[in-house]
């Protein structure tokens, strides 16, 4: 006999690191499969050890990784991941990036800046990952800085899902915060069966990161439901100014739809104090108890990534889930 024949078998094997395990926990409940048990620590010194307890051998590796506040700690700890998992000869490696880190550096603005965001996909492929798997990229074009297969999803169906049940019959009005996310936006008026759409004319100073001015409104907002749309909210200073120019142009009431609560300092504060009636968000990111308001609705994303993981595993089509878009 000239040749051994082996039986054509696929394992799929989770694996969660330390940035929100409960994420992962819950991707594995829909799924039926529990993240594979893991040593990961770090010593006196700061660095970063991961040993998985089962053999990965063969497998095909979903490595599920929120980089929360700590980034760079745990963007470490997914690229030493996956070199542990090619080191154990894991048949294929995907790494599932609920939030894409530095994704606001896609471009350069001016001379010698970098671009971060291809920097870090640059980081994953020369580490082991095979292909990646994220929700609402700031910008699309950040896709093709990877060289392998990206899954980009989406969270609008989960936002708008909830938003049509609670604010139905209510006139809305979808507004993007600035000019960079009008296109965003059209998609949701379209998925929102065509409402008028708005956007805030702002102007922000690149020297001042996280500073924002906004102008004046342009659309109809006037005695409506408007609706703010954006992938994240970080210290809440665009989403805040643009309730407020909502509000003082006659919007019957203001909501936010976002995938990613990033909610650094003081966006809690600014939340809070704000028109504001309710934001609505994915758990891309955990939600810490001391950032958590009554006005904040958390749903979420965990079915969807389960839904892709499988796709991906059955070697099955990741953009039917988005009716053609990826």
């Amino acid at each position: 006999m000239g040749s051994i024949v082996a039986e054509n078998r696929k394992s799929l094997m989770l694996f969660s690191g330390r940035g929100f395990p409960e994420l992962a926990r819950e991707i594995g409940e829909v799924l039926g499969v529990a993240p594979t048990p893991t040593d990961a620590y770090e010593f006196a010194n700061g660095e970063i050890f991961v040993r998985f307890k089962d053999s990965v051998r063969g497998s095909d590796a979903f490595v599920v990784q929120s980089i929360t506040h700590g980034v760079n700690t745990w963007v470490m700890e997914t690229l030493i991941m996956i070199d542990a998992l090619k080191r154990g000869s894991a048949k294929r490696i995907t790494v599932v990036l609920p939030f894409y880190p530095y994704s606001r550096q896609d471009k350069k603005h001016r001379g010698r800046e970098p671009i971060s965001a291809r920097l870090v996909a640059d980081l994953m492929k020369t580490a082991g990952a095979n292909r990646i798997l994220t929700v609402d990229l700031h910008t699309a074009q950040i896709q093709g800085f990877f060289d392998g297969p990206v899954d980009h999803l989406f969270a609008m169906d989960i936002l708008a899902e909830y938003v049509e049940r609670k604010y139905a019959g209510r006139p809305m009005t979808v507004v993007a915060p600035d000019s960079g996310r009008v296109r965003v936006a059209e998609r949701w008026t379209d998925r929102l069966g065509g409402c008028p759409l708005a956007f805030i004319h702002k102007t922000r100073d690149p020297l001042k990161p996280n500073q924002v001015v906004a102008n004046r409104v342009v659309g109809e907002v006037e005695g409506r439901v408007c609706l703010i749309v954006d992938d994240m909210i970080d210290t809440g200073g665009t989403i805040s100014k643009a309730a407020d120019i909502l509000k003082e142009s006659g919007a019957a009431d203001v909501i936010v739809a976002s995938t990613h609560a990033l909610l650094s300092d003081p966006a809690t504060e600014r939340l809070k104090n704000s028109p504001i009636s309710e934001v609505v968000v994915t758990n891309t990111l955990p939600l810490p108890p001391e950032k958590q308001l009554d006005k904040i609705t958390v749903l979420s994303i965990a079915p969807l990534l389960a839904r892709a993981i499988r796709e991906v595993f059955d070697d099955g089509s990741v953009t039917t889930l988005f009716g053609g878009l990826s």
